[in-house]
């Protein structure tokens, strides 16, 4: 077995289990945002904390001459506006980037077409693409500032975690695990996130003279992360298959469209902002967060108002 081979193995199991993790700790922006509304701020906090333990993979990187890619770039309004679609587009879907994956894998194909969705959002921006809009920046602060900074806040964490009860614990350890374990598949693979593998299908379907197919390996990394996540929930008695109406279709499409437009605005969907962006203190991921957080709100108020004159007929 050769060494390629052997490191596409390990891969694939690092990327199950985030899979079945991510199931299991049910991480969800959408969830965070209502659980807010209603006074608990709790989960909103402990999923924006879950890159916190990107240190670690940052330091196996050094040690390995091989550094952990993080995602700075200049702010603009992009961002913003794009961090609002996204938001709003998941309040609508009723799941983020991360929690449509997971619904999906319990049976529910509604949110095989919130893909699609993403799919069509990312190409119509890479019809008009915005590069040239965005550039790189620098770390806000050194590296040796910023890494201090992670474990010190990783240290409050497991303390404020420790005197709490076992909910308290599982959520909080769970969506640390979880940041841990996807820093350390970005050492072996830095594009297996669901947004990245769109982004670069996008480009390709529409510039296909200039821009690369994304490789196999790719592919199979989104589908063992679906693998890991249905696991989860089968083993959970979770699983019931859904089928999608013409009505819940067009919903689902249209919040997809929204999510996609919102995450090539941002250079990246939730999933590359709470991962690559936050860690590093970056200050378009931070906007870009903002922004998710305050389409959330408006579009979970849209639904709730809808359901509201809904039933009061």
């Amino acid at each position: 077995m050769t060494m390629t081979m052997i490191l596409l193995i390990i891969i694939l199991l690092f990327i199950f289990a985030l899979g079945f993790l991510a199931q299991q700790t049910g991480i969800c922006m959408v969830k965070g945002v209502h659980l807010l509304r209603q006074g608990n701020p709790a989960f909103l906090l402990a999923t924006l904390a879950c890159g916190v333990l990107a240190w670690v993979a940052a330091g196996i990187g050094f040690y390995l001459n091989n550094p952990i890619q993080f995602q700075i770039y200049e702010p603009s309004i992009n961002f913003a506006i794009g961090g609002v679609l996204i938001g709003f587009g998941a309040a609508l879907n009723q799941a983020c980037g991360i929690s449509t994956l997971s619904r999906l894998s319990r049976g529910d194909f509604n949110f095989a077409i919130t893909i699609l969705g993403w799919l069509a959002g990312w190409a119509i921006l890479a019809a008009f693409p915005i590069e040239g809009a965005v550039k790189y920046a620098t770390p806000p602060i050194p590296d040796n500032v910023i890494y201090g900074l992670l474990i010190g806040i990783s240290g409050v964490i497991v303390i404020w975690a420790m005197m709490g009860d076992s909910d308290r614990k599982k959520l909080w350890f769970g969506m640390m695990g979880l940041g841990l374990l996807a820093s350390l598949i970005f050492l072996l693979q830095p594009k297996w996130t669901p947004s990245a593998l769109l982004y670069d299908l996008s480009h390709a379907i529409i510039n296909p003279h200039m821009s690369i197919w994304p490789s196999f390996e790719r592919y199979l990394l989104f589908i063992f992360l679906l693998i890991g996540m249905f696991v989860a929930a089968y083993r959970a008695k979770q699983f019931t298959l859904v089928r999608p109406t013409l009505k819940s279709g067009l919903v689902h499409l249209g919040s997809g469209v929204l999510m996609g437009i919102g995450a090539s605005l941002s250079m990246g969907g939730n999933d590359a902002q709470l991962l690559l962006a936050i860690p590093a203190f970056s200050i378009a991921g931070w906007i870009s967060i903002l922004g998710i957080i305050v389409g959330l709100y408006l579009g979970l108020e849209l639904r709730s108002r809808v359901h509201t004159q809904a039933t009061s007929k």
